[in-house]
């Protein structure tokens, strides 16, 4: 994916109607919350080093989801705003975070909610950034920031097997839904990363940008592997006799040829950068 197929695609989702981007998730809500990767303590360390940020700094979450990078900051005793417009990911975060009384969830997009100017230390957007009009996001995160606030953007690309393994899956792959059958190597991830740090860049709003990421392994069971998968858009919306035949196949690969396991990999990564 070259830099203007990766531009084309965030417009692609951020261009959609509001309503729709709401409810995109709530087929998979539940398997969101429990098969997405979390963000690695490295990460989450040296984004708060980089940004200056301790237990009294103030967040802004765009777009929490099941407040899967929430709980990692508000275990630091942040004061956190977190918002989220999807109504099932909306009650997983309310669920998930009830053990934090700094942590306050409204459902609402980013959008539709009324900037508190100048209010936060930081503006985080975790896997979700995407999601939302550049236009709007950027130039409204700039708006909630204090001066010299920071934009933290946090990054799990999507998990995968070695190209070995993918290789004998792109058979399957043929058979069901051969518009799936892709592969990124570390040198595309990164070059993905770099893209992305050059879109907040062009924004206007933000300097300083800095860059990172930490390699993540992980061995998961069929039924571990196959509820990650339905996450993705492009499974979560392929018609269901397709993954159904699909999800059949890469189930009896990993349980006859990988002894019931399958090993993964992704680069889990942030930009950091102060508003301008």
């Amino acid at each position: 994916m070259d830099q203007q197929e990766l531009m084309d695609h965030v417009r692609h989702y951020a261009g959609r109607a509001l309503e729709q981007r709401k409810n995109w998730y709530s087929p998979a809500a539940e398997a969101y919350n429990v098969a997405r990767p979390r963000y690695p303590k490295q990460v989450i360390d040296q984004v708060l080093a980089l940004a200056q940020l301790s237990s009294r700094s103030s967040f802004l979450e765009v777009g929490c989801g099941p407040g899967t990078a929430t709980s990692s900051f508000a275990a630091r005793g942040c004061p956190m705003l977190c918002l989220e417009p999807n109504p099932d990911f909306y009650r997983l975060a309310v669920k998930n975070c009830q053990q934090y009384p700094q942590v306050v969830i409204q459902q609402t997009s980013f959008e539709e909610w009324d900037v508190e100017e100048k209010q936060f230390d930081a503006v985080l957007a975790a896997s979700s950034f995407h999601w939302i009009p550049a236009e709007v996001g950027f130039s409204k995160a700039a708006q909630a920031l204090k001066p010299a606030g920071a934009l933290i953007l946090l990054w799990n690309k999507e998990l995968q097997p070695n190209q070995v393994v993918h290789q004998d899956l792109a058979e399957i792959y043929a058979a069901h839904a051969p518009e799936l059958d892709r592969y990124e190597d570390d040198a595309t991830q990164l070059k993905i990363l770099e893209t992305l740090g050059e879109w907040v860049q062009e924004s206007g709003h933000f300097e300083k940008i800095t860059p990172g990421y930490v390699e993540v392994s992980v061995t998961h069971t069929p039924d571990q592997y196959l509820t990650l998968l339905q996450t993705y858009s492009p499974y979560l919306k392929l018609e269901r006799k397709r993954r159904e035949g699909l999800f059949k196949g890469l189930r009896n690969y990993i349980e006859k040829h990988l002894g019931g396991k399958i090993a993964l990999s992704h680069l889990s990564a942030f930009h950091v950068a102060q508003k301008r």
